[in-house]
């Protein structure tokens, strides 16, 4: 079963992956919740922000990501759609604004928000972008996660596993993937996005070299038959994640050697470095400009 391929299976850009660099919507009204089963009791959600997978047990829910505040209430019906039964736990993928800005509701509602330990440090101590130099204050107390990890965790609810794991220094200092083996399914947060150039964090610990690293791992860990939920984009699978993981080399190579030849980063921009992708994913100026100023800062930071 195929989703989504490389360049030629890309029909369109959407922004640049949201987070840090993103803003946030001023008008949720239109905003539509769509529910997409994978398999296994295991759903995607698609709406404003990053995706969010639901997986049922039998007696609880758990949730990876939570968009923004102000679309709770609709999250909640697509959830309740789908099962009646309460969500135990929330995962966060990393801590921008777009796939946890319903912690605080969720956690109002009996949910144990689950992170890596770096991610919480991240929303504790706010951040800033290292982009724009836009600051995200620290986080509301009832948003912090109640729990968090180091390297790798199990979470059981209603006779289902949850593995989470975190790729070091990739998209941020403090990413978590979530691995359902029972659907076969792989939710990666913004490490992967299919159909648009990703955001690297580079301010917040994330970094290009990591980012291909840990592509590679997921790449490892998955089959033919994996379901690839991205932290942004339509479904993908292990092809999506190699075609993907040559987007990511082949940019970081052609900007390293732009840097090599000693360009700036505004020369690298004006030189269109990555023009077949610029053209496949149908990105406008600024998204191309950020692609290349995320990867530059990765390797040659500021």
């Amino acid at each position: 079963m195929k989703y989504v391929f490389g360049l030629a299976g890309i029909a369109a850009a959407l922004l640049f992956a949201g987070g840090a660099s993103a803003q946030l919507p001023t008008d949720f009204s239109q905003t539509v919740i769509t529910t997409t089963p994978l398999r296994g009791n295991t759903y995607m959600l698609m709406g404003e922000g990053g995706n969010i997978t639901v997986a049922v047990g039998s007696d609880s829910i758990l949730v990876v990501d939570s968009q923004f505040a102000p679309l709770y209430e609709r999250i909640k019906a697509a959830i309740t759609a789908i099962s009646d039964l309460p969500v135990r736990y929330l995962v966060n993928t990393h801590h921008h604004g777009d796939h946890i800005g319903g912690n605080a509701l969720f956690a109002a509602d009996g949910a144990t928000i689950v992170s890596q330990a770096n991610m919480r440090t991240l929303l504790e101590t706010g951040t800033v972008n290292g982009l724009t130099g836009n600051v995200t204050p620290p986080a509301a107390a009832e948003a912090l996660p109640a729990e968090t990890f180091d390297d790798m965790l199990t979470l059981r609810f209603g006779g289902r596993d949850a593995e989470l794991g975190h790729p070091v220094g990739a998209h941020t200092s403090g990413d978590s993937f979530v691995r359902f083996r029972d659907a076969d399914v792989l939710a990666t947060g913004d490490i992967v996005t299919f159909g648009r150039y990703p955001n690297i964090d580079f301010a917040n610990g994330g970094n290009i070299n990591q980012m291909i690293e840990a592509t590679d791992a997921y790449i490892a860990m998955v089959d033919d038959d994996t379901i690839i939920v991205p932290g942004h984009g339509a479904l993908g699978n292990k092809e999506s994640l190699i075609d993907y993981r040559a987007m990511l080399a082949t940019s970081r190579d052609r900007v390293a050697a732009l840097i090599a030849e000693g360009k700036t980063v505004d020369e690298i921009i004006a030189a269109r470095p990555n023009a077949d992708y610029d053209t496949a994913m149908n990105v406008d100026e600024t998204r191309i400009g950020n692609w290349i100023r995320v990867v530059y800062y990765s390797l040659a930071p500021r």
